[in-house]
């Protein structure tokens, strides 16, 4: 049985397309991750995550990419 669970990032500073590509690349690379969804309307993130992965591993990954983001 699967342990993940689900994380929404608030994610500011993604102003187009490319910005929620940039970030979207940044989360699909990150350690723990089984999928993000990133969008630009809401400045959100929904990120699904496997058991014992911090949240903090998250916004490093988008702080990396050039972006802030906080648990929403």
């Amino acid at each position: 049985m699967s342990q993940d669970h689900e994380v929404v990032l608030k994610v500011e500073g993604m102003t187009c397309g490319h910005c929620v590509g940039r970030v979207q690349k940044a989360l699909d690379t990150a350690p723990g991750v089984v999928a993000a969804k990133v969008d630009l309307a809401s400045a959100t993130a929904t990120v699904r995550i496997g058991a014992g992965v911090e949240t903090a591993v998250l916004v490093a990954a988008v702080e990396k990419a050039g972006y802030a983001a906080r648990a929403a």
